[in-house]
C-alpha cells in the first residue's frame, strides 16, 4: 500500500479501485516513519483519530465532498479543533475548540487532518529554522534550508506524506518552501482564504496558503477554501473559475537583467534563464520591467509599521514570556519597542506611494514571473548569518502582499547541480485562476517529477463540467484577442478566457481601413464562407453590457455559428463599413494576417481613403 499515490486523482482513482481509507492511513504513517525526519510535525494525529475522521465521510462520493478522504497537514499557527496551536513556541500553546475557518471548509469537503506542522516561531522567518523544535529537513537535499516559515508543511507535501498543506504567507511563506522543495505553492489574494483561526503575522497582509504536489491539486483546495468570512474583517469575496485553458497569449513582465539578483548563484541564474525559454516556447511576449520599486516596497515589510504589526500580534505573551522565544525571532519582533506611532505611518505613506507608482505597471502587462528564491543556502551559511541570508530568501516574494498581488510559485526544472529550479507567477489581486492556468503549463513542461516522490505528473486534469451561472461568452475575432492591443479592455472588465475555436464555415474576414487601432471585421455570407480562428471570453452580464456599449461603428455584436455547432455572442461588422477594406480570409485569422506582415498598419494606411 505504500505505493499508493496521494496526488488527489490518483488517491481517488485509487479509492475508486477498492482502497480503503485505513489503507491510506497506514500509508501516511508509513511515510512518516520512513522520512525519518522529527521535526516535520509539532503534533501528529493518532490512527484511530484519524479513521474516526474517516468514518464521518460515509460512502466515497467525491461529488459532494471534492476532498472525500484526502490527508493534509496544517501549520501550526492555524486551529485544529482538539490540537493545540503553539505557532512553535511550547508555553505560547493553547487549546481551540473549533477549527479554523478554512480546516473547518476542508473538513467538510471530506479532507482529513492527519497533524499540525512545524514553522518559523511566530511565522518570522523564511529559512525553516527558527524554530525550538527539531529542524525539518529539505526534502531534495538534507544539507540545505527547507525554507519557511511554513517549513514543516512544504516538507510534509514533498514527501508525499500528505496530498496537501496549509501555510501562511505575509513575505513568502507560502512560496519561498515550494520553490525549495520541488512542491506547487499557490499564495492567494489576500482575504480570498479567511484568517479567522490563525495567530496573525502581520493581520493586514497574512494569507493562508496551499502547497500542493500539483497546480490543479492546490487550486482544487484554493475553490473549496475560498469564500468571504464575516468572522475575519479582512476577507472578501474572490471568484474562483473553473482552471480551464489559459490565453494563448500572455504579456508577462520580468525583472530588467540588470536589476535580476542571484548573490553569486549562477546556477539559479541560468535556470531562471531556461524558464523565460521555456515561457517563450509557450507562447508568452516577455516584457523586461525595472524591479527597483518593487525592491524598495519589500525593504518596507521589516522597517515601521509591519515590525510593530507582528509585535501587536503577540505583544502581551511576549513581554511575559520573552525568554521563551526563539532569539532571533525576539530580536526581529522586539525591534519594534524602538518605533514610534510616527515611523509606522511613515511606512504606510510609503507604501501608498508606491502602489501609486507601481499601479500603472502592474497593470501594463498580464502577470510577471520572477524566480521564487534567488539562491539555496545550507543549513550552516543560514545558522552562521540568519538575518542577512532569510533577507536575501525574500528578494523576489516580501513585495507581494504589499502590493496586493496574487502568486504562485512553480517547479521549472533542475539546475546544473540537480537541485530544484521554481518560479513564481505573479498578477494583481483576484487573477489567482490566470497565474494557475500559466504555472500549470510550466510544470507540465518541465517533465518533473512530484515533489521529492518520484512520483511522475498525472495528465493535467480535463475541465469540468460549468455549473450554470449567468455569465455570458463573447467571441472575438481581432484586436481584442489575447495579447493584441485592445484585450486589456475585456481583461479590466473582469473578462475570463474560456478557449480558442474557430467559426462555421459561413464568414469572411476583412481588414478594415480607417482604423485608429488595426482591427478586421467578420461578416457573415451566403457562399464561400471560410472557417475563422476566434476566442471566446465570458463576462458577466453588467460588464457585458458595458463593452457593448463601447463598440464604435462599423462593428457590432451578433451571434456567431462556432465550428462545433454552438452559437454565441461576437464581433460582427456591417457590411457598410467594409469600404476600402482587404479581404484577409485567406490567412484564416486576424493572428495569422498580422504574423504574416511586419507592417501590418501601414498596409491598411495604403487602402485607406484620403
Amino acid at each position: 500500500m505504500s505505493e499508493i499515490r496521494f496526488d488527489i486523482g490518483s488517491l481517488h482513482a485509487a479509492y475508486r479501485a477498492g482502497v480503503g481509507v485505513a489503507a491510506m492511513i497506514d500509508t501516511v504513517h508509513a511515510r512518516i516513519a520512513a522520512a525519518d525526519d522529527p521535526g516535520i510535525f509539532i503534533h501528529l494525529a493518532a490512527k484511530a483519530d484519524m479513521l474516526a475522521q474517516a468514518q464521518t465521510l460515509g460512502p466515497f462520493d467525491p461529488v459532494t465532498k471534492p476532498l472525500w478522504g484526502v490527508p493534509f497537514a496544517v501549520k501550526d499557527n492555524i486551529d485544529v479543533a482538539g490540537m493545540p496551536t503553539t505557532a512553535a513556541c511550547a508555553e505560547y500553546a493553547y487549546m481551540p475548540q473549533v477549527d479554523a475557518t478554512v480546516v473547518a471548509r476542508l473538513k467538510a469537503a471530506g479532507a482529513l487532518v492527519v497533524g499540525k506542522t512545524n514553522l518559523d516561531q511566530f511565522a518570522t522567518g523564511l529559512v525553516g529554522v527558527r524554530t525550538p523544535y527539531p529542524i525539518p529537513k529539505n526534502a531534495i537535499d538534507a544539507s540545505l534550508v527547507p525554507g519557511g516559515s511554513s517549513s514543516g508543511s512544504a516538507v510534509a507535501t514533498a514527501r508525499g506524506i500528505v496530498s496537501f498543506a496549509l501555510g501562511t504567507d505575509t513575505a513568502g511563506s507560502g512560496r519561498i518552501p515550494a520553490g525549495l522543495n520541488n512542491i506547487v505553492g499557490l499564495k492567494p489574494t489576500v482575504g480570498a482564504l479567511s484568517a479567522a483561526g490563525v495567530v496573525p503575522a502581520c493581520r493586514t497582509l497574512d494569507c493562508i496558503s496551499v502547497f500542493a504536489l500539483t497546480v490543479d491539486d492546490a487550486y482544487a483546495v484554493f475553490g473549496v477554501a475560498a469564500a468571504k468570512d464575516p468572522a475575519d474583517a479582512y476577507s472578501r469575496a474572490v471568484k474562483v473559475p473553473a482552471l480551464t485553458a489559459r490565453p494563448p497569449v500572455l504579456s508577462v513582465g520580468v525583472p530588467a537583467k540588470q536589476d535580476l539578483k542571484f548573490f553569486g548563484d549562477a546556477a539559479m541564474a541560468e535556470g531562471f534563464d531556461a524558464a523565460l525559454d521555456m515561457l517563450r516556447g509557450l507562447g508568452c511576449r516577455l516584457v523586461e520591467i525595472p524591479f527597483g520599486d518593487f525592491y524598495a516596497t519589500a525593504n518596507l515589510l521589516y522597517e515601521g509599521a509591519w515590525v510593530a504589526e507582528r509585535y501587536a500580534a503577540i505583544a502581551g505573551f511576549m513581554e511575559a514570556n520573552e525568554a521563551a522565544m526563539h532569539p532571533v525571532t525576539r530580536k526581529i519582533i522586539g525591534g519594534a519597542r524602538s518605533l514610534s506611532a510616527a515611523d509606522a505611518f511613515r511606512g504606510l505613506y510609503a507604501l501608498q506611494a508606491y502602489r501609486a507608482k507601481l499601479a500603472p505597471v502592474l497593470a501594463s502587462v498580464d502577470l510577471f514571473c520572477v524566480p521564487t528564491a534567488p539562491t539555496h543556502y545550507a543549513l550552516d551559511a543560514v545558522l552562521a548569518d540568519p538575518i542577512v541570508t532569510n533577507s536575501r530568501l525574500g528578494t523576489f516574494t516580501n513585495f507581494v502582499n504589499l502590493l496586493d498581488m496574487c502568486g504562485v510559485a512553480v517547479p521549472s526544472g533542475r539546475r546544473d547541480d540537480g537541485l530544484p529550479m521554481s518560479v513564481t507567477l505573479l498578477a494583481m489581486a483576484g487573477k489567482d485562476w490566470l497565474t494557475a492556468g500559466l504555472a500549470r503549463d510550466i510544470h507540465a513542461a518541465s517533465g518533473l517529477p512530484l515533489g521529492a516522490t518520484g512520483w511522475a505528473q498525472p495528465g493535467s486534469a480535463p475541465p469540468g463540467e460549468r455549473a450554470p451561472d449567468e455569465m455570458i461568452d463573447l467571441v472575438v475575432v481581432g484586436a481584442h484577442l489575447s495579447g493584441m492591443p485592445l484585450n486589456g479592455q475585456l481583461r479590466d472588465l473582469g473578462a475570463q478566457f474560456s478557449r480558442t475555436t474557430r467559426t462555421a464555415p459561413a464568414y469572411r474576414l476583412y481588414a478594415l481601413a480607417g482604423q485608429s487601432v488595426p482591427k478586421p471585421g467578420l461578416v457573415r455570407v451566403a457562399r464561400d464562407g471560410m472557417r475563422i480562428d476566434v476566442e471566446v471570453w465570458r463576462l458577466d452580464p453588467g460588464a457585458f453590457g458595458r463593452f457593448v456599449a463601447a463598440i464604435p461603428a462599423p462593428l457590432g455584436i451578433g451571434t456567431i455559428e462556432l465550428d462545433d455547432g454552438t452559437t454565441a455572442k461576437g464581433f460582427v461588422a456591417e457590411t457598410a463599413g467594409l469600404s476600402a477594406a482587404i479581404d484577409i480570409s485567406a490567412h484564416g485569422g486576424w493572428r495569422s494576417f498580422v504574423a504574416s506582415s511586419h507592417e501590418p498598419q501601414r498596409r491598411l494606411e495604403e487602402v485607406a481613403p484620403t
